[in-house]
């Protein structure tokens, strides 16, 4: 039977992890000023949101909303549109909101992770290793990205912090040989969940995008339905440039969830909104710090709740 996760992690650690980034920056300064309800509102809501990566489309359609809603004297107040406001954005992120169920039936449950250099990917794996063994999954790395010598190394380190065995090759070894050991290896050991690395990779290079798809059809030797899960990790940081990561990797290999790391400090934040908007894949994970509780199941009531004040004059 598919495990639950846990319980989504308190709003007030999100709130204290995300009150740097300049989407929490921007709409919650704007509110706390306690606006005038007029056009010169909207346009400020309108340049918080695109500033902090939203999009065009998004934020032309949440503030084309807010203003026929305004016209209509549907708000008595600017209380009533920053209601709405949330509203608008919990509604886009709502169907995204979606955890990361593992199937306890797949033995094991294939979690192959892809993405860009430098988004975070290796550290990520590491996070969810532990995650994973505090919630009693038997759980096991395989190395596959054999393209820089560190990652493997990096991967171990966690493995070896975490008391989870690392299968692994070496640099240069052939990620789909990596991959298929490993998953040979986690049948036999009766391991629950496998975490695969993959080589970080621009979205533009065709020939390790390729290898996705090998790696994919390796795995499916052994197991028609692995990987079970694709997961793409995003940094936040990168704002619109997500965009292309996503309609690629999705093209080469199919994605079922995504992280989006680094919201906390300068991130702006908003490109979930850009990512759900066009996309709608789910956000299994949430990176809000350094630390590996600080890879938080996303939570979009969480999220919104952090960016914007309760009330006007509120933090």
């Amino acid at each position: 039977m598919p495990t639950a996760p846990a319980a989504a992690e308190g709003r007030r650690g999100w709130l204290d992890r995300l009150r740097g980034n300049t989407i929490t920056r921007s709409l919650s300064g704007l509110f706390s000023r306690n606006p005038k309800l007029d056009d010169d509102l909207l346009d400020e809501v309108e340049t918080a949101l695109i500033t902090a990566d939203v999009g065009i489309t998004a934020t032309t359609e949440i503030v084309e909303d807010l203003r026929r809603r305004m016209k209509s004297r549907e708000f008595a107040d600017a209380q009533a549109l920053l209601d709405a406001l949330r509203a608008d954005l919990l509604a886009i992120l709502a169907p995204v909101s979606k955890p990361l169920v593992i199937d306890r039936g797949a033995r094991p449950f294939v979690l192959l992770t892809i993405g860009v250099n430098g988004v975070g990917k290796t550290t990520t794996i590491g996070k969810l290793a532990k995650r994973f063994k505090d919630q009693g999954h038997p759980i096991m790395l395989a190395a596959g990205d054999t393209f820089r010598a560190a990652a493997v190394a990096q991967l171990q380190a966690w493995g070896d912090r975490n008391g989870v065995p690392v299968v692994a090759q070496g640099q240069n070894a052939d990620a789909a040989s990596v991959a298929f050991d490993a998953l040979q290896a986690a049948k036999a050991r009766g391991i629950e969940v496998l975490i695969a690395d993959t080589a970080g990779r621009l979205h533009t290079q065709q020939g390790l995008m390729a290898e996705l798809g090998k790696i994919k059809r390796v795995l499916q030797k052994l197991d028609p339905a692995a990987p079970h899960e694709v997961l793409l990790v995003i940094d936040g940081t990168t704002g619109q440039n997500a965009i292309s990561q996503v309609r690629q990797f999705n093209a080469a290999i199919g994605v079922t969830g995504l992280v989006v790391t680094k919201l906390d400090g300068t991130a702006k934040g908003g490109v979930v909104f850009a990512l759900a908007r066009e996309f709608g894949i789910p956000i299994r994970f949430a990176g809000i710090g350094e630390r590996p509780e600080d890879l938080r199941v996303f939570d979009a009531a969480a999220f919104v709740a952090a960016l914007l004040p309760e009330s006007l004059g509120g933090g």
